[in-house]
């Protein structure tokens, strides 16, 4: 049999090349308006409600230093005894409507992940409460300014859950790996503008809650920390929403239990109280905290066979809707 050449060129069209590109392009920015369509109602509806909050400490923190540490125990008293207790029939007494879709091991994982985060947060409202006067601001300030930008990324972690496991779902692993990919990069610009932002009014913010020059100076040392922190906190919140829509509970449980509670909490107490950094070394032990989450999620995220997750997510969904049609 005769044998024929064929040519190949060592570089590809330009056309070709440009075509490539434009749809990758194009597939990058259909991604990122599902995500913000998705984050944008949660992202919207949290800050309203949150900034309403923050709004009324600030008229209070305006008649004197003690009304501002009264009301802000006040407020951080009644996110622990009222609002947070509310969360037990969303979330503990949600057990036989997530045992009736899933299997008894992939329940327990749920129910472990969650309950694990109302922790870790309970933990964190708690050290509030046992403060006076500007040590009392002092954790309010920090946790809510955090929380009140936090909104942003906590929106995008919902939306990078729905588009994951939808994407998992339906059999398109490279459209589900996209969609991980696109949301760390939207929550990481969203972070350093965020950080930007904070570092550049630090010297004014304080003025929002008092005239007092000892809280107006400690906001302007905080807030570079929680500059720092919250894209920290961005990154981890949108990777544990990919955890969450791969069905990682009992992997996002573990990173939880063990960044906060054998990392960030020795490493605060640490500093605050045996290197006497007060406040801030209690904020420097949460920041390690999700700098350690984010890390071991980022290794996970990295190391995911997403064909295998795919495959995963049919044999997890196709009993559910077999026995559904019946």
């Amino acid at each position: 049999m005769g044998t024929q050449d064929h040519e190949y060129p060592l570089i590809a069209e330009t056309g070709k090349l440009e075509r490539k590109n434009r749809g990758r392009s194009d597939e990058i920015l259909i991604e990122v308006k599902k995500l913000l369509v998705l984050a944008g109602p949660l992202m919207s509806v949290n800050f309203s409600l949150f900034a309403l909050q923050v709004i009324s400490v600030m008229f209070v923190g305006h008649l004197g230093e003690l009304s501002l540490s009264g009301a802000s125990m006040a407020t951080s008293f009644a996110s622990i005894t009222g609002l947070s207790l509310l969360l037990r029939d969303l979330v503990l007494r949600n057990d036989g409507s997530v045992v009736r879709t899933s299997s008894k091991s992939e329940a327990r994982d749920i129910c472990s992940f969650y309950q694990v985060g109302l922790l870790k947060h309970a933990n964190i409202n708690l050290d509030i409460l046992f403060h006076q006067k500007v040590d009392n601001f002092e954790k309010y300030f920090s946790l809510n300014t955090c929380w009140m930008v936090y909104m942003i990324p906590l929106g995008l972690s919902g939306a990078t859950s729905v588009r994951v496991s939808n994407e998992l779902g339906a059999g398109r692993p490279q459209a589900a790996r996209l969609a991980a990919c696109t949301a760390v990069f939207l929550v990481g610009t969203e972070g350093v503008v965020a950080a930007i932002i904070l570092i550049w009014v630090r010297k004014l913010w304080g003025y929002c809650y008092s005239t007092e020059e000892e809280v107006v100076g400690y906001v302007a040392k905080m807030l570079v920390l929680i500059a720092g922190s919250h894209f920290l906190d961005g990154i981890q919140s949108v990777l544990s929403g990919t955890a969450r829509g791969c069905g990682w509970q009992k992997i996002g449980a573990v990173v939880n239990l063990g960044a906060y509670y054998l990392f960030g909490i020795p490493a605060g107490v640490i500093l605050a109280f045996v290197y006497h950094f007060g406040g801030k070394g209690l904020w420097l032990g949460i920041t390690l905290a999700l700098f350690a989450q984010a890390l071991l999620l980022l290794i996970v995220t990295l190391r995911t066979n997403w064909e295998k997750e795919a495959k995963k997510a049919a044999d997890r969904v196709t009993p559910v809707i077999e026995e559904n049609a019946e």
